[in-house]
C-alpha cells in the first residue's frame, strides 16, 4: 500500500517546477511589497503637521488652533487617544509657530532640534503637560551680520568667481544653535584661507540661492543631508552646483582646512615625525642643497592650506616636515634647535650654522616672508635654479644690474664631505667679515666694496652633481679630487673666482678673435658674457683668502683683458626631494576623486530609495515578466502539441503505407498458390487429347 507522501509526490513536482519558472516575477513581487511596506514608510515618516492632524504647510494660525484643540483634552476629562504623543505635539507646535524654523522645515526639511524629543520623553515620561519644562525648543539668537560674517546672496554670487581661486561656502540659518557654535571656528578657517581661497556665507533666507546649492530629492524638494551648517567647496574653475564638493566630516578647523587642501586643491601633505624619525629619516636623508624646514605643532593639527601651497612653491629650495611638541621632550628641542615652546618653525641651513627659529602662530604672508628670507643657505649653492639670482651666470644676469660691466663669483667646489663643510664654514667667515665694513683695512677694501655693490657673490658648488661645470673651471691634474664621482678616499675642496665681463652690444670682434672663437675646442657657439677663472692655492686663513680676493678684483677691474669668448657647460638641474610628497599623493585623490564619486553614488542611491514610483514599477515588471513567461510557456506547449500531432500523422501515414505494402505482398503470394481456373485461356502450344472411350465409337 502506497504512503500518503508518495501519493502527493507527483502533484508537488509541477508546483516546484512552476516556482522555478516564475522565480524572477516572484522575486520582483516580493521586492515591491517590501519596498511599499518597509522602505517607503521610512522615507516618508509622519511630518509635524501629521502629528497635529492638519494639512502640510498650514499657517501658524491653523497650527495654533490644532494644538489648542489637542491640548484641551489633557486639561479636561476627555480621554486622549493613545496614539497622540504629548511631547511630539508640543514640539510640533513650537517648531511650526516659529517663523524661521517653520520656513526652514517647510522649504528645506531642516529640523535641527529633533533630538530634544527623545530627551524630553526620557525626562518627562508619565508627566502631565503642566509638569513639563517648556519650551522644549530654545532657538539661538544668531545673526550673521553681528558675527561679522561675509554674506553671499543671489546678486553678488557670481562676482566671487571672478578670480581663479577656489571657493569655500558655509550655508547657515538664523536661529540655529549649531550655526552659532560654528561661527568662531569658521572665522579661524577664513583667516587660514586668506590668500588661498575665497570664502562666504549663504543664509537660508535667500531661498533661491540656497535651493540652487542644496541637494534634491526624487520629488524635487531641496534638502541638506547633514543639516546645517553645511560646507561646500568649489574647485578652481568650477562655477556651478554640478561640480561642487560637499563636506561630510566633523565641523572642526583642522578637518575642514585639510579637506579643502586635499580634496579641492590637491595639495601635498606634510608628514609628522617623532624625534627619532626626524633625525634619521629627515635630517640625514634630505638633500644637501635644500634648507630643512621643521614645523613644530602643539595640537597635532595638519598643515594648513597656505603652508602646503608654500611647500609646493619652495620645494626646489627646501624640504618640510612636521613634529609633535611634547612637554617631556622639551629638552631635546632646546638642545637640538633652541626651541623653547610650540608652535614654532625651525630653518636648518648650512652645517655648523645655528638654526633660525620663529616661535608662535603665523599667517600666510608671515610664512611667505620667512620662506623668502630663509630659502637659501647662509652660503648659497650654485645651481641651475639659483645661478640667475646669484649673478653667477654667463648669460649676463648680474646682481648689480644690467649696466654693470664686470662682476665676480667666488665659488667653493667639492664633493659633499667634511672637507667641503669645513671650507664652506671658512667662506662664511670670509663673507661675514667683508659684510662688516667697520675696521676694514686696505687689503680688504676692494672685496668689501664689490660685495657691497653686489658685484661679488659667494656660493658653493656640488662638484659631484655639477661635474661638467666643475671640470670646466678646475681643469687640472688634481681636479678629480674635487669634481665628478668619488674615486678614492681623497676629497679636496677648492676655491676659485669667475670673472664675468659684459660686452657692449655694438662691439665686434676682429677677424683673429672670431677665428679663435670658432676654433675653440669647447664650443663653436660662444656665451654672451666673457668668463675667466682664477684658482686659489693658498691656506685656509680668512685674512689670506680675503687678500687674494681683493687682488683678483683690483686686477680684474683695472686691467684691459682681451675678450675671450667660449661656451661654458650648463648647470645640471637638481630636482626637489619629492619623497614626502609622493607618499602624500598616494593618499590624495586626483582627477575624478574616487572617494567623492563613491560618496555621491551612495547618496544618490539612498535618495532614489524614497521614490514612490519604485514599488509600482517593480510590480509592473513582475506582471510583465510573468506574462512573458506564461506566453512563452503556452507557445512552447502549443508547439509541442503541433509537433506531436504532425508526428502522429506522419506515423499514421507510414503505417498506412506499410499496411498497403503488406497487403500487396500478401496478394501476390496468394495468386501464386491458387490453381488456374478452367476458364483460363489455353496456352499457345496446347494440344487437344482425344479420349479412347468416346461414345461415338
Amino acid at each position: 500500500m502506497a504512503t500518503p507522501g508518495r501519493q502527493n509526490l507527483p502533484n508537488n513536482q509541477p508546483t516546484i517546477s512552476s516556482i522555478k519558472l516564475y522565480y524572477i516575477p516572484l522575486l520582483l513581487l516580493a521586492t515591491s511589497v517590501f519596498f511599499q511596506l518597509v522602505v517607503l514608510p521610512r522615507s516618508f515618516p509622519p511630518s509635524h503637521y501629521d502629528v497635529l492632524g492638519i494639512p502640510k504647510y498650514s499657517s501658524i494660525e491653523e497650527v495654533t488652533r490644532a494644538y489648542e484643540k489637542i491640548t484641551s483634552r489633557w486639561n479636561s476629562s476627555v480621554t486622549v487617544p493613545p496614539e497622540v504623543d504629548l511631547i511630539k505635539v508640543q514640539y510640533a507646535y513650537e517648531l511650526l509657530t516659529n517663523q524661521l524654523l517653520k520656513r526652514d522645515y517647510d522649504v528645506f526639511n531642516v529640523d535641527e532640534y529633533i533630538d530634544v524629543v527623545d530627551k524630553a520623553k526620557v525626562q518627562h515620561s508619565g508627566k502631565r503637560l503642566s509638569e513639563i519644562d517648556l519650551p522644549l525648543i530654545e532657538p539661538a539668537s544668531f545673526d550673521p551680520v553681528d558675527q561679522d560674517l561675509e554674506l553671499i546672496n543671489s546678486e553678488n554670487f557670481l562676482s566671487i568667481f571672478e578670480d581663479d581661486k577656489p571657493l569655500l561656502l558655509q550655508i547657515i540659518t538664523n536661529g540655529s544653535k549649531r550655526s552659532l557654535e560654528f561661527s568662531a571656528p569658521w572665522k579661524r578657517i577664513v583667516s587660514l584661507l586668506d590668500g588661498v581661497a575665497n570664502t562666504g556665507v549663504v543664509e537660508l533666507g535667500d531661498v533661491k540661492l540656497a535651493a540652487h546649492l542644496a541637494e534634491k530629492k526624487s520629488s524635487g524638494q531641496p534638502f541638506f543631508r547633514n543639516g546645517l551648517p553645511t560646507i561646500l567647496g568649489f574647485p578652481p574653475g568650477c562655477k556651478s552646483s554640478s561640480c561642487l564638493y560637499r563636506y561630510e566630516d566633523e565641523l572642526s578647523v583642522d578637518a575642514v582646512t585639510n579637506w579643502l587642501a586635499t580634496s579641492i586643491l590637491n595639495l601635498p601633505r606634510i608628514p609628522y615625525h617623532s624625534k627619532e624619525s626626524l633625525v634619521q629619516n629627515f635630517l640625514v636623508k634630505s638633500k644637501p642643497h635644500q634648507v630643512k624646514v621643521i614645523l613644530i605643532s602643539k595640537t597635532g593639527e595638519r598643515a594648513t592650506p597656505f603652508i602646503r601651497q608654500a611647500t609646493r612653491k619652495y620645494s626646489s629650495y627646501a624640504t618640510f616636515a612636521f613634529a609633535m611638541w611634547k612637554q617631556e621632550e622639551s629638552a631635546f628641542w632646546w638642545n637640538m634647535f633652541g626651541v623653547e615652546s610650540a608652535p614654532a618653525i625651525v630653518f636648518v641651513k648650512d652645517p655648523g650654522v645655528e638654526p633660525v627659529v620663529h616661535e608662535g602662530y603665523v599667517n600666510s604672508s608671515t610664512f611667505i616672508d620667512l620662506m623668502e628670507k630663509n630659502k637659501y643657505h647662509v652660503l648659497p649653492q650654485l645651481r641651475s635654479l639659483t645661478s640667475m639670482e646669484l649673478g653667477c651666470d654667463v648669460n649676463g644676469h648680474s646682481r648689480a644690474g644690467k649696466d654693470t660691466k664686470i662682476w665676480y663669483c667666488a665659488l667653493v667646489a667639492g664633493r659633499p664631505s667634511p672637507e667641503l663643510s669645513k671650507m664652506r664654514e671658512t667662506m662664511r667667515r670670509v663673507q661675514d667679515k667683508l659684510t662688516d665694513t667697520t675696521g676694514a683695512v686696505d687689503q680688504e677694501a676692494p672685496a668689501a666694496s664689490a660685495l657691497e655693490q653686489k658685484r661679488l657673490t659667494f656660493a658653493w658648488l656640488d662638484g659631484e652633481a655639477q661635474n661638467k661645470y666643475c671640470f670646466f673651471n678646475l681643469h687640472s691634474e688634481d681636479s678629480f679630487e674635487t669634481c665628478g664621482p668619488r674615486r678614492s678616499i681623497v676629497d679636496a675642496a677648492r676655491l676659485f673666482i669667475v670673472r664675468y665681463e659684459r660686452f657692449p652690444r655694438n662691439e665686434k670682434l676682429d677677424a683673429k678673435k672670431q677665428e679663435h672663437a670658432l676654433h675653440s675646442w669647447y664650443q663653436t657657439e660662444a656665451d654672451p658674457v666673457s668668463s675667466l677663472v682664477a684658482k686659489y692655492n693658498g691656506s685656509s686663513e680668512t685674512s689670506e683668502i680675503i687678500s687674494w680676493i681683493s687682488r683678483i678684483i683690483s686686477d680684474g677691474d683695472s686691467r684691459e683683458i682681451p675678450p675671450f669668448r667660449t661656451k661654458a657647460p650648463e648647470l645640471v638641474p637638481e630636482e626637489a626631494d619629492q619623497s614626502w610628497t609622493q607618499n602624500s599623493k598616494r593618499l590624495v585623490p586626483s582627477g575624478g576623486n574616487i572617494k567623492h564619486l563613491a560618496s555621491s553614488f551612495k547618496s544618490r542611491f539612498t535618495d532614489h530609495l524614497g521614490d514612490p514610483r519604485i514599488g509600482p514599477s517593480l510590480l509592473l515588471l513582475a506582471l510583465m515578466s510573468s506574462g512573458y513567461i506564461w506566453l512563452n510557456k503556452n507557445r512552447s506547449a502549443q508547439t509541442q502539441t503541433q509537433s506531436s500531432n504532425s508526428e502522429n500523422e506522419s506515423n499514421q501515414t507510414k503505417d498506412e503505407e506499410k499496411r498497403r505494402r503488406m497487403r500487396g505482398k500478401r496478394g501476390s503470394v496468394s495468386n501464386q498458390l491458387i490453381p488456374p481456373s478452367i476458364t483460363d485461356l489455353d496456352p499457345k502450344n496446347a494440344e487437344q487429347v482425344e479420349f479412347s472411350d468416346s461414345d461415338s465409337e
